[in-house]
């Protein structure tokens, strides 16, 4: 566990990199899932597609919600 030091704070845009960087990993599963299912590299293609939208949006906005839920965080002195 990383410990927070009582100054830390989590910028938007760690969390928008680490939405983009979850993304990537399960736009590949997606393809891979979409592609066994349908047999169809278009068809797997365009639900990749419109997954990636709403889940890239949804993920950061849940990323978001829980930068400010205190549960699970303890707060450390910084070394001296």
């Amino acid at each position: 566990m990383i410990p927070f030091t009582r100054h830390a704070y989590a910028a938007p845009r760690r969390s928008l990199a680490k939405t983009i960087s979850w993304r990537l990993i399960a736009a590949v599963d997606t393809f891979a899932v979409s592609y066994l299912v349908t047999r169809s590299f278009a068809w797997a293609g365009s639900i990749v597609g419109v997954e990636a939208i709403t889940k890239v949006i949804l993920y950061y906005l849940h990323e978001r919600v829980w930068v400010h839920i205190p549960w699970a965080v303890r707060y450390v002195e910084p070394p001296r």
